[in-house]
């Protein structure tokens, strides 16, 4: 991690976190225990780190877009993007057993450097206070991302001993949230504000991220009021400096990482921590070996006009034969589309040929066929690729887990869910949103009360789509207002590279089903049963 993770070194856990002192006289010299390792606030802080490593991987963060209709893993079942997404899964899955397995060892970090830290000799009792926070945090993090996926699932306040990991039951989905939302607001007072921050400790957990997740948790819960009631305090500064940062494209660079916008991310620095997913991701001609995940024509159909008519609507000016002309800008800067002019940071470009048959030469790396390493649906992804990034397109590039665009749309959904939508909302949230994209037809930013709060729900919930585009957040909305069995059944396609007389040629690539009465939580994972008999296992499964 950058700034206070550069040098980031994690201590080894198999020693500390297995290794009983029970009957001991004295703890050994040649390992950690719980006796010999709570010696001073910088070991404590190698704990930490370990935690902070553990909140998400890189690859969930971008393989979640592939459990929706906004990307298609096409190569492998990486991170169960695969299998998930055309609903060919049972219990064994290995994506369910990652899932479950990382998030509660990142728990056990937490709550052994809770039931220790205070051991530490001579320390500050404030930094003791800001550390204990920060895990409160990380292990609030992973019981939410839990129980979004599992539902009820073991919640762990202290590290279980071997017989209590092996009894355990599951405690409600309701409970397991209401102690997220407790953790969050009982940690607040103790943690920093993002511009208390000196520039070695920025990346930290701050009284800001504890807020954004608790409107997520609250999001997530339909709890209109009280997301309007954090989303509020937030906007008006009450939990630290934050705006939108002025350039969609410059906000995925790395020379902005720590911008205005940025809430909280995994951090990275090359050499010591890296993500190389681009390395399936980006077009062939640009240096990736592999296509694994392509954005699909779903989510390209989604991005608006500048005049902000959808691409099916009256007026609109969409031409089918020049597709990506007059889109809301945040199009190219998230999808790579045939044609594409691909730019690096020496200022070199070149145009990216997608489309079978237009590329000018006989080097056609990047062009659609089937069953090829290109891309099966016709498109690459532009968003967080890292023009500096070093060989296989490694890259130390930080991936923003919460950001302040997130906060505005939290706010203008619940105000709309109450009915309290209005043009000074508007204004506050979609309008500065578009307008920071680079629209600037009074069509698309002008707010329209003629749309009813149906029409405006349907408006936010694609702003949601386009403005998170590949960035992992896609397949929690679509669960969360219960339409994946409207969005993932059927057809994901591609472009129109296709047999004109099969769906007006638009590339069929990946058969999806999703069942309602079963798929909107995950199983939990087989081997995590047979070894515990206590967890029961969720309804269909």
């Amino acid at each position: 991690m950058k700034n206070i993770f550069k040098h980031i070194k994690f201590i080894p856990l198999v020693c500390l976190l297995l290794v009983s002192c029970e009957g001991l006289d004295q703890a050994p010299e040649d390992r950690f225990t719980d006796f010999n390792y709570w010696t001073s606030t910088d070991k404590a802080q190698l704990m930490l780190n370990t935690a902070y490593s553990q909140m998400q991987t890189s690859q969930y963060f971008f393989y979640n877009e592939g459990l929706s209709d906004n990307a298609y893993n096409g190569r492998g079942d990486n991170a169960g993007a695969a299998s998930i997404a055309a609903g060919l899964y049972d219990p064994s899955l290995g994506r369910l057993k990652s899932e479950w397995n990382d998030r509660y060892r990142g728990i056990k970090s937490c709550n052994v450097l809770l039931e220790n830290i205070d051991k530490v000799p001579n320390a500050d009792p404030a930094v003791i206070a800001r550390m204990k926070a920060e895990a409160r945090f990380l292990r609030a993090f992973q019981h939410f991302q839990l129980t979004t996926w599992f539902g009820a699932i073991p919640l762990l306040e202290k590290d279980p001993s071997l017989a209590e990991a092996t009894t355990i039951g599951r405690t409600s989905h309701a409970e397991v949230v209401q102690f997220v939302l407790n953790e969050l607001d009982a940690i607040m007072p103790a943690l920093q504000k993002n511009d208390q921050l000196g520039d070695k400790e920025k990346g930290r957990i701050t009284m800001g991220a504890a807020a954004a997740l608790k409107a997520r948790v609250l999001l997530y819960e339909g709890r209109w009021a009280e997301v309007i009631e954090v989303t509020q305090k937030f906007m008006a500064m009450a939990y630290g400096q934050y705006s939108l940062f002025p350039s969609y494209e410059g906000l995925f660079q790395q020379q902005n990482e720590f911008s205005s916008e940025d809430i909280l991310s995994l951090q990275y620095v090359p050499i010591d921590r890296r993500w190389n997913e681009f390395i399936d991701m980006a077009p062939i001609s640009a240096g990736s070996r592999l296509n694994a995940l392509a954005p699909t024509q779903e989510l390209v159909d989604s991005y608006l006009m500048l005049n902000g008519k959808k691409i099916n609507e009256t007026g609109s000016g969409y031409n089918e034969n020049n597709p990506y002309v007059n889109r809301d800008p945040r199009l190219t800067y998230t999808v790579v589309y045939d044609q594409y002019n691909w730019k690096e940071a020496n200022g070199s470009s070149h145009i990216i040929y997608i489309k079978p048959g237009s590329s000018p030469t006989n080097f056609r790396p990047d062009e659609y066929a089937a069953g090829s390493s290109s891309t099966p649906t016709g498109y690459f992804t532009r968003k967080y690729y890292d023009v500096n990034h070093e060989a296989d397109l490694n890259s130390g590039l930080n991936l923003m887990l919460f950001r302040y665009a997130d906060i505005l749309l939290m706010y203008a959904e619940a105000k709309n869910e109450l009915s309290q939508m209005n043009s000074t909302v508007w204004d506050q949230t979609i309008r500065v949103l578009r307008s920071r994209a680079g629209f600037t037809d009074a069509g698309a930013l002008a707010y329209n009360s003629a749309l009813g709060q149906a029409g405006l729900k349907e408006v936010i919930r694609n702003e949601r789509r386009v403005e998170f585009g590949m960035e992992g957040l896609r397949i929690f909305d679509i669960r969360r207002w219960k339409i994946a069995e409207n969005v993932l059944n059927g057809y994901a396609h591609g472009a129109k590279f296709g047999i004109s007389s099969i769906d007006n040629g638009y590339l069929r690539v990946n058969l999806r089903s999703f069942d309602p009465e079963k798929h909107y939580l995950w199983p939990i994972p087989r081997d995590e049963r047979l070894i515990n008999t206590n967890l029961s296992q969720n309804p269909n499964w």
